[in-house]
């Protein structure tokens, strides 16, 4: 009968390439404990630990923490759970991925704007990024409250596209801060007014207008929330005095009677 081979914890580091002191670290979590020498207590690992570890490692690779791969391969049902917990983790990475994407798309598209622009107001670059960033959200809300094929028609926009109404709303954004406090029928204003309208007409088409007429006034609220403004409340209310004042002078809304 063979005798059971047995490695001290440098000739295990050595075979293992693990270094001692993640060694020592694996022991004291409970992860990967060796038997000790019955006199002088040092740490005796075997072929089976360097199974154990194989195991370790390669859960570490697909990114489970060291407390769930301890869970996992303590587990007497480990190798029939293992396929369930890899999948489980495959949806996490593929999460991971979706929110890396979309941070790499708002980073490629902040710096060509940046690039393009030169200086932009943070407050109006932040809120550029937020729409980028919480994309999935408003595409959910608004099919939930219009259809997927609104939703489509505005967010499957070329890049280019994108970036050039991008370019436009910092511009509009820029503008209004600019002219806040203005009166509303001041040329200028109602010149602002004007391009606001026809780049709104240019990223909304006629049917996503159709549909978000429909919607009632709390929904509004919550669509406004899931876009939020780059203005400050009393430049959003002057604002909309201004489209107001636009939208009567040009037959588009009948004025409020009281």
């Amino acid at each position: 009968m063979n005798k059971k081979p047995y490695y001290s914890i440098g000739e295990f580091s050595e075979k293992t390439g693990t270094t001692i002191r993640t060694l020592h670290y694996y022991d004291e979590i409970g992860l990967l404990k060796p038997e000790k020498h019955p006199s002088s207590g040092h740490r005796l690992y075997t072929d089976q630990d360097v199974l154990t570890l194989q195991k370790i490692v390669s859960l570490k690779f697909l990114g489970y923490s060291l407390e769930e791969i301890c869970k996992m391969i303590n587990e007497p049902s480990f190798d029939l759970s293992l396929k369930e917990t890899l999948q489980i983790q495959r949806k996490a990475f593929e999460e991971k991925k979706e929110h890396i994407e979309r941070v790499l798309k708002a980073i490629d598209r902040t710096i060509t704007l940046l690039e393009e622009e030169g200086e932009v107001d943070s407050t109006i670059l932040m809120s550029l990024i937020h729409n980028i960033q919480t994309e999935k959200e408003q595409r959910q809300w608004l099919e939930q409250h219009t259809s997927k094929e609104v939703v489509d028609e505005l967010f499957n926009k070329p890049e280019e596209e994108m970036i050039a109404l991008d370019k436009e709303f910092i511009h509009l954004s820029k503008e209004v801060k600019r002219l806040a406090g203005k009166p509303v029928h001041d040329p200028e204003v109602q010149e602002l007014v004007e391009k606001y309208m026809k780049v709104a007409l240019e990223f909304v088409s006629e049917e996503a207008a159709k549909a978000f007429s429909g919607l009632d006034e709390t929904e509004i609220e919550e669509l406004k929330n899931k876009f939020p403004s780059p203005h400050t409340k009393e430049e959003d209310e002057w604002f909309q005095q201004a489209i107001e004042y636009y939208m009567i002078k040009n037959g588009m809304h009948e004025p409020n009677v009281d």
